[in-house]
């Protein structure tokens, strides 16, 4: 039986009976697993009404807040779910997630150990705890924590791409490098690893490097307007200026009208002495004022000076 048929049986039987509580319980699960939160929500709020001493309503009810973004529903839900069955580690570990959620990291940390304490192998558990600390700043112990994920799950690509995160932060530029090449080995795709990689690789003047890189960045991600950004600046500076005005082109093809690629697009234009094109491109930066980084005023000086 597909689920959408054991949907509409159990929906027969309430309406027969609506105070089937086993029926609505198993429906709202079934909901919950479609994607039918709000339906699901209305039910388990009715199964409370009647038994408020089952954990596990609670803590469905607080997986249904949680997809629906009410994190502090949720946090109460799973606390609830928790002062019922405190053996009920599931409930934990996404009271855990909430925190982190509500930005209450020491709260979270305090969850995920709790995990920790009954299953010392739990990846997931020191990966979110290894969050929280980088969420609080506390880059050492994040480390060690995302470290420990690698241990016990060395193709847990997050843990990587956090460790390479911190090791940038801290000027530890080899060992990020590194990081970002196990994440593209593990999974080629990941376009913000190449994106990190084109950072370092600019800062150390290896241009060549930091190009590639950000061409495959777009390649990934093809609306990546960052990437295209800092692409058509770097081309530019280096005196490319028809792979630079090509970058522009293709970034207002994928990702629209924006300010700054208008501007650039201006920059270059002036320096080949196009200056239909530059006031051009100057009207059409202040006309996307919304996605525009550079002073208004100082465009419209630009384009004072050429009228």
């Amino acid at each position: 039986m597909s689920k959408i048929d054991k949907i509409e049986e159990l929906q027969q039987l309430l309406k027969q009976d609506y105070k089937n509580i086993e029926a609505r319980r198993q429906l709202a699960v079934i909901l919950i697993d479609c994607g039918f939160n709000e339906e699901a929500l209305k039910h388990l709020l009715f199964i409370t009404k009647t038994l408020n001493n089952d954990s596990s309503i609670y803590y469905n009810l607080g997986i249904v807040y949680e997809k629906l973004k009410n994190f502090p529903k949720a946090a109460q839900a799973y606390k609830k779910a928790i002062e019922l069955s405190p053996q009920e580690l599931d409930a934990v570990y996404n009271l855990g997630l909430v925190y982190i959620e509500l930005q209450k990291y020491d709260d979270a940390i305090q969850c995920f150990e709790q995990v920790l304490d009954s299953d010392n192998n739990d990846s997931n558990s020191y990966f979110n705890l290894g969050l929280s600390y980088f969420k609080k700043q506390d880059y050492a112990k994040a480390i060690n924590c995302f470290q420990r994920t690698i241990d016990l799950n060395d193709e847990d690509i997050y843990a990587h791409f956090y460790i390479a995160n911190i090791m940038k932060e801290l000027g530890e530029t080899n060992g990020a490098k590194e990081q970002f090449e196990k994440v593209l080995e593990l999974s080629p795709d990941y376009s913000w690893a190449y994106y990190n990689l084109a950072v370092i690789y600019y800062e150390e003047g290896e241009i060549g490097l930091a190009i590639e890189n950000l061409q495959k960045t777009i390649e990934c991600n093809p609306v990546d307007i960052e990437a295209y950004k800092i692409l058509s600046q770097i081309l530019f500076k280096e005196g490319y200026y028809d792979e630079a005005m090509d970058t522009i082109s293709n970034a207002l093809n994928t990702c629209g009208e924006n300010g700054d690629i208008y501007y650039f697009s201006a920059q270059i234009n002036k320096q080949q002495g196009y200056y239909e094109e530059y006031k051009e491109n100057l009207n059409n930066a202040l006309k996307n004022r919304q996605t525009l980084s550079i002073p208004m005023k100082i465009i419209q000086n630009e384009l004072n000076k050429v009228k």
